[in-house]
């Protein structure tokens, strides 16, 4: 496998004309006192090459901003110039939880000067006018988020404690610096963000998700130099190789003190991955929270924005706020949309989970505890069909953790296949229950899962009887005329049944849930080699199965 690769890089488009954010202000450095708050404007910060980026500080107004403010750093791409009081409106942010200084998934500056803190907005090298060449992640980036934290952790003002949250990219530069281990760098709290570059963001099951990639591409190319062409490089990487590696994080390295926030309704993006992070960083003090809410609602949150603040009062002011009697992990269970009740718990996965596996009976498609007998098959169209199997509960049930679909499988027609899985719950009615999807929609599926059958080789060592890593580094031909045992991922989640409602698994060759009505730019998946038919196998040799983490009802 080669060691280097030549990184595909745009050409940056002008920041002035960026359609969707305010008006671009001026390169110079301005002083601004308004609502209570001091905010500086543009402040140069030499990165240790030379290279200057600008950032935008707050600070409170009059002698309090002036000594011991611990800083949160909110590094963001999309334009520290792009502020506002709320989002769109499906996205559920309700009017006064935020003013009109606050970033996209950043902490609000009105917000947390009013709490003895300030707040550094930067733009990343070659982000908007600062100078050099946008790199999309990869040690560069994580190295200049380390330059900037030690410069804001000696600035007269600032106790020497620097913490770090947000969504999405927010949290992801979180995995990233915090390795690198920064002296001034003090706690952190990402809020969704994925950890695998490869299995998370560019490619699902090895299948290139071709929505969401190109859109945030685009979203990052307002350079007055260059930025990198991640949907091109991800085109022209389609295996793990030395670009991916570019990528990825050391995510044991992490000892700092973290609260990570997952949700059940990131699948696509977010999910897997803060999971992963929170099993993977060796604090020990952390804390998770998992929830099946909008992602943006969640976090700004009056409740949720009270216990970023007691976090970071423990950690960057030294209060005891109680976090450290907090329970390890927080989950909701869902019943149905956003809704279920909080549960905590010592650890995550749960160590009482009991993996039971639902055996797929092509012959009537249910699921059911006990193997069919008999070998039969079901097909459907690889690019219009789909195979559905149930099971009804007979009591209250509850799943929570991680899931696994065990498939014999043969394409008729093709020599690859792209399988598309589903899980849905069911109603008393035989109805599916909606359940929030991403961060705007209401009408989602309860978890996904992908698998290019050609990437169906397991890298051992680190898969487990409940979770299959897939080593995506070569292609294996499927045999002609054959069926094949794949194993696919089905992300995490968690949600309760009750008597007579009951669990669908639906597979297919094209995406479980394709309707994007606000142009969210979810994932998607159109770079497809389905053809013909699609082969299920169940039954006698064939034990295509649904592996379910069991909790035990009290």
């Amino acid at each position: 496998m080669p060691d280097s690769f030549e990184l595909k890089m745009l050409p940056g488009r002008d920041p002035a004309t960026n359609p969707y954010k305010p008006p671009l202000p001026p390169k110079d450095y301005a002083r601004i006192v308004e609502d209570g708050l001091v905010f500086e404007r543009n402040l140069p910060v030499r990165m240790r090459d030379g290279v200057t980026i600008y950032v935008d500080l707050y600070r409170p107004e009059g002698a309090v901003g002036e000594r011991d403010l611990p800083v949160l750093l909110a590094w963001s791409p999309y334009g520290k110039h792009g502020k506002a009081a709320n989002l769109w409106p499906p996205a559920g942010i309700e009017d006064g939880w935020n003013s009109r200084h606050t970033a996209f998934e950043a902490p609000d500056p009105a917000y947390w000067c009013r709490q003895g803190y300030a707040i550094c907005y930067p733009d990343p090298r070659g982000a908007w006018l600062s100078e050099g060449e946008l790199r999309h992640n990869g040690i560069g980036e994580g190295e200049d988020c380390y330059d900037l934290i030690e410069w804001l952790g000696v600035q007269p003002w600032c106790n020497g404690k620097v913490g770090m949250t947000g969504v999405s990219y927010l949290a992801c530069i979180q995995y990233l610096v915090a390795p690198l281990k920064p002296p001034h760098l003090a706690a952190l709290n990402p809020w969704e963000g994925f950890s695998d570059w490869y299995r998370e963001f560019a490619f699902h099951g090895g299948i290139r998700e071709t929505n969401f990639v190109e859109r945030a591409t685009m979203s990052l190319n307002w350079s007055t130099t260059r930025t990198e062409d991640t949907a091109g490089n991800v085109k022209a990487h389609p295996l793990i190789d030395a670009y991916w590696r570019s990528k990825e994080l050391d995510l044991a390295a992490i000892d700092l003190p973290t609260f990570i926030v997952a949700s059940w309704s990131d699948h696509g993006l977010h999910t897997r991955g803060t999971l992963e992070a929170y099993k993977q960083i060796s604090s020990d003090q952390k804390w998770l929270l998992v929830h099946g809410q909008k992602k943006w609602r969640h976090y700004y949150t009056p409740e949720n924005v009270a216990l970023q603040r007691q976090f970071f009062d423990q950690f960057l002011k030294g209060q005891d706020a109680g976090v450290l009697q907090w329970p390890r992990v927080r989950l909701q269970v869902r019943e149905a949309g956003s809704d279920g009740a909080f549960r905590n718990e010592a650890e995550w996965p749960v160590a009482r989970t009991q993996y039971q596996p639902f055996y797929l009976d092509a012959t009537d498609g249910t699921l059911d505890p006990s193997p069919p007998v008999q070998e039969a098959e079901t097909r459907y169209d690889a690019l219009t069909g789909r195979a559905s199997f149930d099971i009804v509960f007979d009591r209250e049930t509850e799943l929570t953790g991680h899931f696994k679909l065990r498939l014999w499988v043969q394409p008729d027609g093709a020599d690859d296949m792209d399988l598309f899985v589903g899980l849905d719950k069911i109603d008393l009615s035989g109805n599916r229950v909606p359940f929030t999807f991403y961060a705007l929609y209401d009408d989602g599926p309860l978890a996904l899962g992908w698998l290019r059958v050609s990437h169906r080789e397991l890298d051992m060592d680190r898969s487990t009887p409940w979770q299959p890593v897939h080593r995506h580094d070569r292609e294996v031909p499927l045999p002609a005329g054959a069926p094949v045992p794949v194993e696919i991922e089905i992300w995490p989640t968690s949600v309760r049944f009750a008597a007579g409602e009951g669990l669908r698994l639906t597979v297919q060759g094209r995406d479980i849930y394709d309707q994007d009505r606000y142009s969210l730019a979810f994932a998607r998946h159109e770079d497809l080699r389905n053809r013909g038919q699609h082969v299920v196998k169940t039954g006698g040799a064939c034990d295509s199965h649904l592996l379910v983490p069991l909790i035990p009802v009290e």
